[in-house]
């Protein structure tokens, strides 16, 4: 019996693995971090034996109430990732799986591996509606890449959506996948018509070093990206540092940042209402977003969520509350579960990558619906 993590995104440390039965797991902290929560895993072992895995310091994670209903993801070909059972006592989680194969992967949620960024990023590139530009580099010396989708023209309106400024949130870069596979449909005539006023900047992974590390929450110097917002810098935070110049460049309009949360088992938003410039054409333009993905997909929900800050109260630090503020501007956080989405479950499956990128191409028919009101 063998347990590895020495691949991109991989995350454990084994404590003890000689009994199958009693297998003993940490996971690793984020470099320079206390944050920790994402694993991701490789076991060799014995085919028609359970293996019992207990990731001893769950306890102590970051979101540790995130682990009740908690089911983590197996694969054995790295296409496919199911639910396993799983269950956690308060301080120790624990899976459960009998191999039918002689190798299987563990994972918090589906990964999305670096090389899979590399390829979405050059398949788009491939659009002629599409240009790419390196925004910059990362500390670990990464791209941070941009698409630009639609022809720029300062009449048109400006849509940034960022996505995975906490790694461990791979949820986020397949919602990206979904919508960029939308947008760049020249048969979906919401798309073209989308096109012809709109230009879209979208960043699909903020967090390319903390993504290859196995980080939950941080880049490759232990900073929350999610954080950095009112003073990014190149030594702590380059990532938000390209982003916010590029933004100072060209203006926005809409801004979506996306993300995953550990605790709640719902697809929701979290608006800018506390920001001191949000006023009642903000309001109503956020209710028409709402209501909009309300009507399309089940998938989405208004009656859970985080507490909307009090009028001036918004922490300006976070990306959408700082860009909504700068550029006095409809802007959201999309929380998609690490669980399942409680409303719509699935027991084989829970919230997937297949269900992250349909509500990223549901997300943009809400897009549609706001467009032509974005500006004053």
């Amino acid at each position: 019996m063998l347990i590895t993590a020495q691949f991109d995104s991989g995350n454990i440390e084994v404590v003890k693995a000689e009994d199958p039965a009693a297998i003993e797991l940490k996971i690793r902290q984020d470099h320079q971090s206390d944050f920790y929560q994402w694993f991701h895993f490789k076991l060799y072992g014995e085919l028609g034996t359970e293996h019992v895995m207990n990731i001893t310091n769950a306890g102590g994670s970051a979101y540790p109430d995130g682990w009740q209903d908690y089911s983590a993801v197996a694969s054995y070909d790295r296409e496919t990732w199911f639910r396993v059972p799983t269950s956690y006592d308060g301080k120790t989680l624990t899976i459960r799986h009998t191999l039918e194969q002689e190798s299987v992967y563990f994972a918090y949620f589906t990964p999305y591996s670096y090389e899979r960024h590399q390829d979405l990023i050059h398949w788009a590139q491939q659009s002629s509606l599409v240009e790419h530009v390196l925004l910059g580099q990362t500390l670990d010396g990464r791209d941070l890449n941009l698409l630009v989708i639609g022809e720029p023209d300062e009449r048109k309106q400006k849509i940034w959506v960022t996505a995975r400024q906490h790694p461990g949130e791979s949820m986020a870069e397949w919602f990206i996948e979904g919508m960029l596979g939308r947008l760049l449909d020249d048969e979906d005539g919401a798309v073209r018509k989308l096109l012809q006023d709109n230009v879209f900047y979208v960043v699909p992974n903020m967090n390319p070093d903390g993504s290859v590390r196995g980080h939950l929450r941080t880049n490759a110097v232990g900073v929350n990206l999610n954080r950095e917002w009112q003073a990014p810098s190149l030594e702590r935070s380059p990532e938000v540092f390209h982003v916010l110049n590029a933004m100072q460049e060209t203006g926005v309009d809409l801004y979506l940042d996306i993300h995953g949360d550990e605790n709640l088992p719902y697809n929701f938003l979290a608006g800018c209402e506390g920001v001191p410039c949000y006023n009642e054409r903000h309001e109503k333009l956020a209710e028409k977003f709402k209501a909009t993905l309300l009507a399309i997909t089940p998938e989405f929900q208004t009656e859970f969520g985080y507490e909307v800050d009090q009028p001036g109260e918004a922490n300006l630090t976070v990306a959408s509350n700082a860009v909504a503020e700068r550029f006095d501007c409809l802007a959201f956080t999309l929380e998609m579960p690490f669980k399942d989405n409680a409303n719509l479950p699935d027991a084989d499956f829970g919230w997937s990558a297949n269900r992250s990128a349909q509500l990223g191409a549901d997300v943009l028919s809400a897009v549609y619906a706001v467009a032509n009101d974005l500006r004053v």
